[in-house]
């Protein structure tokens, strides 16, 4: 976390303070371009030489891409058994996203490309996991950049129960999904089809 002094004498940031913006920060450095929908203002009871205040802008961001790492192998002597399982330890610890490729290698042989995304401060982490439970002995690592659309999960209450909806607004468009999981418990819940409750949930959408 990046820290500097000034000329001000007295503690400008609580130790508590410190450990909030470590938490919920993802990283440090100056402000985005961004679209601002609102900004709040919180006023210090000390005096300074300076304004004593803090100030927190909430919007959406001009670029909508954040860094993402995909790091990716090449398979050719595992089982389908022990890369699912490969694959469910890799989202346990974490990981962004998970897939397969069948892809054909050398020798005739036909293979499976894995790929993991990942954040990139998290890279080393994840190829060292790769490395622990696959057969490779080497890994690609690709730096890109990922566009993307802020995201908000809500709960809607149906009539046949609450259902989480995630949406997600942004670069001229907006976006609603039910969680699957929620529709599919629902509907053996209640001996209905997954129609009905997308329904359901459309309607209490509309009802808000």
């Amino acid at each position: 976390v990046p820290s500097y002094s000034g000329n001000i004498e007295g503690e400008l940031c609580t130790p508590t303070g410190a450990a909030l913006l470590k938490y919920f920060a993802d990283e440090f450095g100056s402000m985005p371009v961004m679209s601002s929908e609102s900004i709040g203002y919180g006023m210090g009871t000390k005096e300074f030489e300076r304004l004593s205040c803090v100030r927190a802008f909430l919007g959406e961001s001009g670029t909508g891409k954040e860094k993402i790492t995909k790091l990716e192998c090449n398979i050719d002597d595992m089982t389908g058994e022990d890369i699912g399982f490969a694959m469910d330890m890799l989202f346990k610890e974490g990981a962004r996203d998970v897939y397969t490729q069948s892809i054909g290698m050398k020798k005739s042989r036909p293979g499976i490309m894995l790929s993991v995304l990942c954040l990139p401060e998290d890279a080393d982490r994840f190829a060292a996991l790769i490395m622990k439970y696959t057969s490779t002995i080497g890994i690609r690592r690709l730096d890109l950049d990922k566009y993307l659309l802020p995201r908000n999960i809500d709960e809607v209450e149906t009539c046949y129960g609450s259902v989480r909806v995630k949406t997600s607004e942004g670069m001229g468009v907006r976006k609603a999904k039910a969680e699957y999981d929620d529709l599919a418990k629902l509907a053996e819940e209640n001996g209905v089809s997954l129609d009905d409750i997308r329904e359901a949930v459309s309607k209490a959408t509309e009802e808000r």
